[in-house]
């Protein structure tokens, strides 16, 4: 195989840690572990002595997954949430096609849930139409449209290897030139939209970012954080479109998601309603 780290970042990451390096067997792995309690650290130095573990503070998943690409530079990097495992053999058909398609920065796999189900994983940049489809449930109108759903990329049927806008990066092979030309992930996103800001970098610079549907990961979803960071996930969404469509937009961003968060928080009772209604409050 070509020249290879993969990279995991943790943060109490049992019980899927272990089942992850399992499906990363035979491969240089780094683990970058932000303090973890629950024994994580522990189980990867007793059940796989061969991964690298990188200790540190938790600065975010954009910060941890640096660290690891810059204590093992390689050709490429694939990087995988503690929550994800890749099928047999999906690695070597991600960096085939790498190798054959010389403009990929990004190989994407099709990305299914624990019980077999298709998650769905490909998304259409962010736009303020784009935005209100899913934040006043627009979308749900016609969910498999692209008119009122490509922000989920709702006509996108996860079986036809393309290029593709971006995804929800749970698993990926990312070619190690491509990041050293647009620059590694942006830490000021601690967690959320820090790949969604990465692969529109990798586009403006040029590259492509494909869809491999023949290679397949699994992904719980939702683990490492628990839904606890709704706030924090609607922050940095606007923070990517002041970065990328300047200030006038992002407050435009900023009002509407005001907007349709304080609907929800009135429309929703009990923990739900609370985070909608806490999320509103923090932009």
């Amino acid at each position: 195989m070509a020249d290879l780290t993969a990279v995991t970042v943790t943060y109490n990451g049992l019980p899927w840690i272990e089942r992850c390096l399992e499906s990363l067997r035979g491969v240089d792995t780094v683990l970058v572990d932000h303090g973890s309690t629950d024994g994580t650290l522990e189980l990867v130095r007793e059940r796989f002595p061969d991964v690298r573990v990188v200790e540190q503070g938790n600065k975010g998943l954009g910060a941890g997954l640096n660290a690891g690409m810059r204590a093992a530079p390689a050709r490429y990097h694939l990087l995988i949430n503690s929550d994800a495992w890749l099928e047999a053999g999906s690695l070597e058909r991600m960096v085939a096609f790498a190798e054959e398609h010389p403009d990929a920065a990004i190989v994407a796999p099709r990305v299914q849930n624990p019980d077999g189900t298709l998650q769905r994983s490909v998304r259409g940049w962010p736009t303020p139409w784009r935005v209100a489809t899913e934040y006043f449930f627009i979308r749900k109108l016609a969910p498999h449209s692209r008119a009122l759903n490509a922000y989920y990329a709702g006509d996108f049927r996860h079986d036809e290897t393309r290029p593709i806008d971006w995804f929800m990066g749970s698993c990926f092979l990312v070619r190690r030139e491509a990041a050293d030309q647009v620059g590694m992930y942006d830490e000021e996103f601690f967690m959320f939209w820090e790949e969604t800001d990465w692969f529109w970098r990798f586009h403006e610079a040029g590259w492509t970012i494909w869809f491999l549907p023949d290679a397949r990961e699994t992904h719980v979803g939702g683990a490492s954080h628990g839904g606890r960071m709704y706030a924090e996930n609607v922050k940095n969404l606007v923070l990517w479109f002041r970065k990328h469509r300047g200030e006038r937009e992002a407050a435009r961003v900023r009002r509407l998601l005001k907007v349709a968060l304080r609907l929800r928080g009135l429309a929703f009772r009990g923990e739900r309603g609370r985070m909608y209604r806490d999320a509103a409050r923090a932009l």
